[in-house]
């Protein structure tokens, strides 16, 4: 099965469309953590023995662990994860070219999909769109308010950049593993996103720390059910204040939105 048929079934299983963002802050991780080898692993651990039971997929974000302590602890996180029949998506939004992009898509053998960055065409994302069973999620329309610095740009057709990407995008699907990192932060977009894509899950960032809209996510960011809803610090660091209960207040955290965006799925 693609990733996307695997995803199906997650979501099924665990009635959930929640994605927890596994960015661990090194000064935000419990100063009780700083003792062993892997401080992030150690936390992250804890985060998805707490979480895993709401989770469609874990999204590590790359940039928590570009660093040799920070790749192992990744490692272990996924490995741990996989273990509790849990996908990884790994934040990463990658793309280049020749052998770059080929050396990029070799992380699609540790994780089941990754975040890519369309800027630079179809010929940087192809090793990964090459990959059947992995999933591709192109950035669409990003939740920060600086995106609309490039997406927001009016083309000579009159559309939007972003609406562009989407149409190219689905158009880049021959393997049935694309998706879009379309934001939840401006509910008519993601609207407009799925008219264009009708196909494609989106990857809805912006939930939670950055007060998007839940209902447009689940109403527009599912396709035939399968989709996922991001929270990251809304999450893990739930429990910052709690000392050594931080990970149950997380657990509770993930549980509520579970729920909120379940009262909007059919």
């Amino acid at each position: 099965m693609n990733f996307f048929d695997r995803l199906h079934d997650r979501i099924a299983s665990v009635d959930s469309i929640v994605s927890v963002g596994l960015d661990p802050d090194p000064k935000r991780i419990p100063d009780h953590l700083a003792e062993y080898d892997l401080p992030r692993w150690a936390f992250n651990r804890r985060i998805i023995d707490a979480t895993h039971e709401h989770a469609a997929v874990y999204k590590p974000n790359a940039a928590f662990y570009e660093d040799p302590d920070g790749w192992r602890a990744l490692e272990e996180t996924v490995a741990y994860a996989h273990g509790k029949g849990v996908p990884v998506l790994l934040d990463a939004k990658r793309a280049d070219i020749g052998n770059t992009t080929r050396q990029y898509a070799q992380i699609l053998e540790t994780v089941d999909a990754i975040t890519v960055n369309p800027y630079m065409g179809r010929d940087s994302l192809q090793p990964f769109l090459a990959e059947e069973e992995a999933g591709v999620f192109v950035l669409c329309r990003t939740s920060n308010p600086g995106g609309a610095d490039l997406q927001d740009l009016e083309l000579a057709s009159g559309e939007p950049l972003y609406e562009r990407v989407a149409a190219l995008a689905d158009t880049w699907n021959a393997n049935d593993n694309v998706g879009l990192v379309v934001g939840a932060t401006n509910p008519d977009e993601l609207e407009e996103v799925r008219e264009l894509a009708p196909d494609l899950p989106f990857l809805v960032p912006g939930i939670g720390a950055q007060g998007g809209d839940a209902e447009a996510a689940v109403e527009h960011g599912l396709a035939d059910g399968v989709g996922l809803v991001n929270s990251s610090r809304g999450i893990i660091f739930a429990g910052e204040d709690a000392g050594e209960e931080f990970a149950a207040a997380a657990g509770q955290a993930a549980a509520k939105l579970q729920s909120r965006l379940n009262q909007y799925r059919e």
